[in-house]
């Protein structure tokens, strides 16, 4: 029975480990919508209204990035835009790794060794992938252009 907890624990810090990798793209654009909802609400908007004008503000914001890094053509604007996606990632993936590594180990000097090295991972990988945008709207233009 023990072995089995120790197996479903593993599993599910694969499988948080998964989630932050694929959702560190989003940071921005849900930092943007939860404070911008936190505003709404503390107008006067409600739960609802704070639910959708965060929601918008969070897809207008993911949409502006990916607009910004298909039609911006200096290499180093893109890698601006990029870094502004890249750097909530980076601290989602921090906090994140520092919350698995407190559960799992006693020595806070290896919770940040570990808590470090999967921030590099978490914005290594959302850099690839918003390269990857950025590659995909560079092959998809007209071969004169």
């Amino acid at each position: 029975m023990i072995v089995l907890g120790i197996l479903a624990s593993f599993a599910a810090i694969a499988g948080l480990c998964w989630l932050v990798f694929n959702l560190a793209v989003f940071a921005l654009p849900f930092l943007v919508g939860l404070h911008t909802g936190i505003w709404a609400y503390g107008t006067g908007a409600g739960w609802l209204g704070a639910i959708l004008v965060g929601g918008f503000a969070a897809g207008l914001t993911l949409a502006i990035g990916q607009a910004l890094i298909m039609l911006v053509r200096p290499l180093w604007a893109r890698f601006v835009i990029a870094l502004i996606f890249v750097v909530p990632a980076v601290l989602a993936g921090f906090y994140a790794t520092l919350g698995i590594t407190r559960a799992m180990m006693p020595s806070e000097t290896w919770q940040m060794i570990f808590a470090v090295i999967g921030a590099g991972a978490v914005g290594v990988s959302a850099f690839l992938r918003i390269a990857g945008m950025a590659a995909d709207s560079s092959d998809s233009s007209p071969v004169g252009a």
